[in-house]
């Protein structure tokens, strides 16, 4: 992967209970030139890295289903700051609340391609959102 020059290195969360798919999208990201924040595997742990991590975020990647708790209010928390994020997911799509129709979706297992073009996409929604 070669990341494209940005003015800034993109901060980007990963909020993902199974360590492995954690580990393995904090080295994709890190590959694209990202910073890294978290991964963070509860609704709880999630909120505070967004609320005190001292630094702006320029988007975020939510497991859907956290150990059987829903991700929606970090969502909320997300779009309260404007930081644009992707849910991933190993289930249908169709399950995702309606209230969250419009945000983008990444299905497991997701190829590195996708998680490059998602890191595009953050970075052009980084000053229009």
């Amino acid at each position: 992967m070669i990341a494209e020059p940005t003015d800034r290195m993109l901060t980007i969360l990963i909020v993902e209970d199974e360590s492995m798919i954690g580990m393995l999208l904090e080295d994709l990201l890190q590959e694209c030139a990202c910073r890294v924040v978290g991964p963070a595997n509860s609704v709880a742990q999630s909120i505070a890295l967004i609320e005190t991590g001292g630094m702006a975020l320029d988007g975020a990647f939510l497991d859907i289903n956290l150990r059987g708790e829903f991700v929606y209010p970090v969502a909320d928390a997300l779009l309260a700051r404007n930081v644009p994020f992707m849910f991933i997911t190993g289930n249908a799509t169709y399950g995702i609340d309606p209230r969250y129709g419009a945000v983008r979706t990444l299905k497991k297992p997701f190829m590195a391609s996708a998680i490059e073009r998602a890191v595009k996409y953050f970075a052009e929604q980084r000053g229009s959102f």
